[in-house]
């Protein structure tokens, strides 16, 4: 019998107070915000993506990106233990790259920018507002300064398997893109399945071919919704592919930034595949480690731990989310006290 080959060592970056905050309709008070990142620091991540610098006026819910940055710099409970974690804020045009240079200068920024590329152009323009053409010039300008003020640069790849615009994408498009974001000096690749469309066989394909041609598996991430149910599956299907870098959401939370937040109208991204948050949303944190932890896969979390915040982000958010194992828990290893 043929083996099931895949990492025995991962490493997962929690994205919760970011992508998975951005969808809510719900100002997260800081204090919230601070807690589960300390939280998460505490369960053992060394990568966790915090806040994002763009325009207060479009997406209310990161008005606090510098306070929360300085706080979590400045934290007590985690000072033992930030030097070795990476922050991420995200990006995506000029000022909010040049808010966090600054904020790194200055000594409470974050280790880490994201900018963000789809293969789509009618997707990439809803995004960012640029055409592809020019919003790679602008990144050849912004990633040297980014370096020259201490920061590591991500660069994501979107509608690798379909665009909710313009329907089917080529895989081969999305390995030119990482192959360009790697030459123009990003220091890792996101490769994001933002409206859960891949199913498992092509995110395999797709990884393989990405692990053919760059085959460092510490540049690629991989980030996947499950907006029709296929998380796990994808997951799973990546870790075959040899991929070993993962991020997602406690609860399964996340989705386009919100039009509509504290009862007043916002920018966030349109009506543009903005949905309920029932149906978006990304991998869930707590389900994804604990099938790791099952299969034998080492990702130097605190599993428990992590499955005691599962519980209070309910309490946070103030709905049931959508992770199983935060209700079922782990896989009991005796029955002893079961009936």
């Amino acid at each position: 019998m043929s083996e099931l080959k895949y990492p025995k060592k991962v490493t997962v970056g929690d994205i919760t107070v970011r992508d998975g905050f951005q969808h809510e309709e719900i100002f997260i008070p800081t204090d919230a915000k601070v807690w589960v990142a300390e939280q998460l620091i505490l369960a053992g991540f060394k990568r966790i993506e915090t806040t994002n610098y763009g325009p207060p006026k479009l997406m209310p819910q990161f008005k606090d990106a510098d306070e929360l940055t300085r706080r979590l710099r400045n934290s007590k409970k985690i000072k033992h233990l930030i030097d070795d974690v990476e922050l991420t804020a995200i990006t995506i045009r000029e000022k909010a790259a040049e808010r966090a240079i600054q904020a790194k200068l200055d000594g409470n920024g974050p280790d880490r920018i994201l900018f963000m590329v789809s293969t789509s152009e009618s997707h990439h323009k809803t995004n960012s507002g640029l055409s592809l053409d020019a919003y790679w010039k602008m990144c050849e300008e912004y990633i040297p300064k980014a370096h020259d003020a201490g920061l590591k640069v991500c660069g994501t790849v979107s509608t690798i398997w379909g665009c909710p615009i313009e329907g089917p994408t080529e895989l081969q498009k999305a390995v030119d893109f990482t192959k360009r974001w790697l030459d123009i000096g990003a220091d890792d690749i996101e490769h994001a399945d933002h409206d859960g469309s891949a199913p498992p066989n092509k995110v395999y394909d797709y990884f393989s071919l990405i692990l053919d041609q760059i085959p460092d598996p510490s540049l690629h991430v991989a980030h996947f919704h499950v907006t029709r149910g296929w998380g796990c599956a994808n997951v799973l299907a990546a870790l075959q592919a040899g991929i070993t870098h993962y991020e997602s959401t406690i609860g399964g939370l996340g989705g386009q930034p919100a039009n509509f937040c504290d009862r007043v109208p916002v920018g966030g991204t349109g009506k543009y595949y903005y949905e309920d948050a029932s149906i978006v949303g990304l991998i869930s944190t707590e389900d994804m480690v604990v099938m790791m932890d099952e299969m034998g896969i080492d990702t130097g979390l605190d599993v428990d731990r992590l499955l005691d915040i599962g519980r209070m982000m309910e309490k946070i958010i103030g709905r049931r989310l959508r992770s199983e194992c935060a209700h079922t828990g782990r896989i009991p290893k005796t029955l002893t006290g079961r009936v």
